[in-house]
């Protein structure tokens, strides 16, 4: 009977072990695609060199739309969906309408990937790798991207119009949006040197220029003449006031200057809890650069769908 025991015990540990490898195995992992698609990293890296030397923007616009993918029902490529007969996808919630873009670039790279090796790279794990990608194109750090994501057969219009923060928001809320995705009131502010690049467009911002009292009066003096107190809506200024085009640390400084151009940027400089570590950014880019990439890395790490979860989209802008 000792011996039954023993061997149903046994049998009992090594199934558990086996199912903890499985469940080990269904994480995210650097060298996912090793053998699947070898030349992956380097057909990703391709195709941003080329679309950030045609358009510098696109850095930031990849990487706001794989911040905007993250953060709505986890990292899941589901942004990339257009609207169907059963869905009203995200591209037109009010976060992303007329805003989000870079889409081009990703179907060019998902194309490049699949004649390479087809049905293996999920459009989540391009979007992730183009992301660090099109930073380390403009000056910025570079990260080990751990992937392994599959693709959402689904989006939700009102999940985003409710999941990404809005660039209105106090640091009260943003903190609170931050921390229902796992995420550090210091990785909100290492995530929000993003901005260091890119362009916002004037409804954005207009509320922040006209109204917020803590905004230097050139600063807003400049800003008011692109983007009048009404019209113009699509009308852009840069987020970071000296290199909107490098990802460097002067986001930062700005904010110090309380030169922010959303009212978010400057909630995070304001008398609160963040503004010790602006001024560490300010003045420390070594420091700011390595908060980012650990952030990223979080970020990326929200709610992934894995193993047989999802699927691998053909088409980034449809399911299979």
């Amino acid at each position: 009977m000792a011996s039954i025991i023993t061997t149903v015990t046994l049998c009992n540990i090594l199934l558990i072990l086996l199912l903890s490898s499985c469940a080990a195995n269904a994480q995210l992992s650097a060298n996912f695609y090793a053998n699947s698609c070898p030349n992956l990293q380097t057909i990703v890296s391709n195709a941003m060199t080329r679309a950030v030397n045609r358009e510098a923007r696109i850095g930031a616009s990849i990487l706001r739309l794989f911040f905007h993918d993250c953060f709505v029902n986890g990292c899941d490529a589901s942004i990339l969906l257009d609207d169907t007969s059963t869905f009203t996808g995200e591209k037109n919630a009010a976060p992303n309408r007329n805003s989000a873009r870079g889409y081009e670039v990703i179907d060019t790279i998902k194309s490049n990937v699949e004649a390479a090796c087809s049905a293996t790279v999920s459009c989540a794990d391009i979007l992730a790798l183009a992301a660090r990608d099109g930073v380390v194109r403009l000056g910025g750090p570079t990260w080990q991207v751990l992937l392994g994501r599959r693709d959402a057969r689904t989006a939700s219009q009102n999940a985003a119009n409710n999941q990404i923060p809005s660039p209105f928001a106090n640091l009260a809320a943003l903190t609170s949006s931050f921390a229902s995705k796992g995420l550090s009131a210091r990785d909100l502010t290492a995530l929000s040197g993003g901005h260091t690049i890119g362009l916002a467009r004037c409804t954005s911002f207009r509320s922040r220029i006209y109204n917020d009292t803590n905004i230097d009066a050139n600063f807003a003096a400049t800003r008011r003449a692109n983007c009048p107190a009404s019209g113009g809506d699509n009308n852009l200024a840069p987020l970071d006031t000296l290199t909107s085009t490098r990802f460097d640390n002067n986001y930062y400084r700005d904010l110090v200057a309380q030169r922010g151009l959303l009212h978010s940027d400057q909630e995070l400089f304001n008398g609160g809890s963040q503004d010790a570590l602006v001024r560490t950014y300010s003045n420390n880019p070594a420091t700011f650069s390595a908060d980012f990439v650990a952030a990223m890395v979080r970020m990326g790490n929200i709610s992934p769908l894995t193993g047989t979860s999802g699927e691998i989209r053909r088409n980034c802008r449809v399911v299979n």
